[in-house]
C-alpha cells in the first residue's frame, strides 16, 4: 500500500484534488490516501482526517481572524507527517499554509508536488528561491507560469489548466431553462464565490446590483448556483428581505452559467470557468479595508481577475474595494443586455482565453504524482 496525503483548503482546489486522485488510482490503484477537503475529494474515497469548511479565507487580516482554526488544522497535519510518513505529499494551491506543510514534509525527507502554482509572478517574486528549496516539483497551469520557473532552475512541469475539457452543462440550454422554472427570462448569474468570507463581502453588493437591474429592466431573473461545502441558508442570511435571487442546490454550476445572459462574480476560478462557458461577466470584489491596502502595494501585476491575466488584458471589468459598488456593476451589466457589439467582443475575448488554455501541451497532472512516487523525476 504507497500513502499519499493531499491538502486543498477550499472548494475549487478541492475540485482538482478529487479530480487528480481519481485519475492517479489508474495509475497506481494501491494507493492510500489521506486528506485535508471537502465534498469532492470525500467522494474519491479519501480518508478526510482535516474538513476544509471553516479553512477557506482571502485576505491578510480575515486570515488573522481566522488563525486558531487554520493553525489547528496545519498542527494536526504536520503531527500526521511525522506520525505516518507519507511516501507523497501533494499540496494543491492554499498557499501560505501549504508552503508551510512543505517545510515540515521537507525535513522529514517526504517527497513533495505543489499543485497549482503560488502566484510568486503576481506578488511576492523573491518567494521563488523558498518555494524551490521546499519542493521537489512545482505543477503549473498557465503556461508563463512554465517558463517563470525555469528561469528560477526550479523543477516544473505545465499540466495544462485542469478545467479545459471539463467545464461544460449536461444538459441542454432550453432544458436548463425548464428545469430551473425560467423560461421566457433574461437570466443573470450571481457568483459571490466559494469562500465564506467572500460571500460575506460581495453578496450584500451583488444584491443591491440585482435591484438596480431590476429597477431598469423588467423581465430579469436571478440565479445563484450554491457552491460545494456551503449552506444554502448561510448564503440566505447575507440576502436582503424580499430579495429575487433564486438559489439553485445540488447542481452542476455549468448548468446554471448555461441559462445566464450575463454573470455578476466574484474573482478567483470562477472567471476561468464563466470565460470557459463563454459568458459575458462583470466582476466585483472586496477583502478587510487593511487586507486591501496592504495587497495594493505588493501586488506587481495590474489585474487579479484569472480571466483577465491569462489574456495579458482587460477584457472583463474589474471593480475593486471602492470601486464595486452596485449602480456601476448593474451598469456593466445593462450595457453586456443592451450593446451588441460590446457583448460580442467580450464573448470573442473570452474565446481567446479559452483557446490558450486549451493547448494540449501540458503532461498530465496524475502522470507527475505517479513518477514522484516511482523516483523517476530528475
Amino acid at each position: 500500500m504507497t500513502n499519499v496525503l493531499i491538502v486543498a483548503g477550499e472548494a475549487s482546489g478541492d475540485m482538482h484534488a478529487a479530480n487528480l486522485i481519481h485519475d492517479l488510482r489508474k495509475i497506481r490503484p494501491d494507493i492510500k490516501v489521506d486528506a485535508m477537503g471537502g465534498q469532492a475529494l470525500r467522494g474519491t474515497g479519501a480518508n478526510i482526517v482535516v474538513d476544509n469548511s471553516d479553512l477557506a479565507v482571502v485576505g491578510l487580516v480575515e486570515v488573522i481572524s481566522h488563525y486558531p482554526v487554520i493553525r489547528k488544522a496545519l498542527k494536526s497535519l504536520q503531527q500526521r507527517l511525522v506520525t505516518h510518513r507519507p511516501e507523497l505529499v501533494i499540496l494543491v494551491d492554499y498557499v501560505e499554509f501549504n508552503l508551510r506543510l512543505a517545510k515540515t514534509a521537507k525535513r522529514l525527507g517526504i517527497k513533495v508536488l505543489f499543485y497549482i502554482s503560488p502566484q510568486v509572478w503576481a506578488w511576492r517574486p523573491g518567494r521563488v528561491k523558498k518555494i524551490g528549496q521546499l519542493i521537489d516539483m512545482m505543477a503549473v497551469i498557465f503556461p508563463f507560469e512554465a517558463a517563470f520557473y525555469h528561469q528560477h532552475n526550479i523543477p516544473v512541469r505545465y499540466v495544462g489548466n485542469p478545467l479545459v475539457g471539463k467545464v461544460h452543462a449536461s444538459r441542454c440550454r432550453e432544458e436548463n431553462m425548464q428545469r430551473f422554472k425560467l423560461s421566457g427570462h433574461t437570466v443573470i448569474g450571481i457568483q459571490p464565490g466559494s469562500r465564506r468570507t467572500e460571500i460575506q463581502r460581495v453578496l450584500p453588493l451583488f444584491a443591491k446590483a440585482a435591484e438596480c437591474l431590476t429597477e431598469k429592466h423588467s423581465n430579469l431573473k436571478f440565479v445563484l448556483p450554491v457552491a460545494p461545502g456551503i449552506d444554502a441558508q448561510f448564503i440566505r442570511s447575507y440576502l436582503p428581505s424580499g430579495h429575487h435571487i433564486q438559489l439553485i442546490e445540488d447542481e452542476s454550476p455549468y448548468n446554471v452559467m448555461q441559462v445566464c445572459a450575463a454573470i455578476i462574480t466574484a474573482s478567483g476560478t470562477a472567471t476561468l470557468e464563466t470565460a470557459l462557458m463563454g459568458i459575458p461577466m462583470v466582476m466585483g470584489y472586496k477583502v478587510a479595508p487593511l487586507s486591501y491596502l496592504i495587497l495594493k502595494r505588493l501586488v506587481k501585476i495590474p489585474y487579479i481577475g484569472l480571466v483577465n491575466i491569462v489574456a495579458e488584458k482587460e477584457i472583463v471589468k474589474e471593480y475593486i474595494q471602492d470601486e464595486a459598488r452596485p449602480e456601476i456593476l448593474a451598469q456593466e451589466i445593462s450595457k453586456l443586455l443592451e450593446d451588441e457589439t460590446y457583448r460580442e467582443t467580450m464573448i470573442h475575448n473570452l474565446n481567446a482565453v479559452k483557446e490558450t488554455l486549451d493547448d494540449r501541451k501540458g503532461v498530465d497532472i496524475a502522470a507527475v504524482a505517479a513518477e514522484l512516487l516511482c523516483s523517476k523525476l530528475s
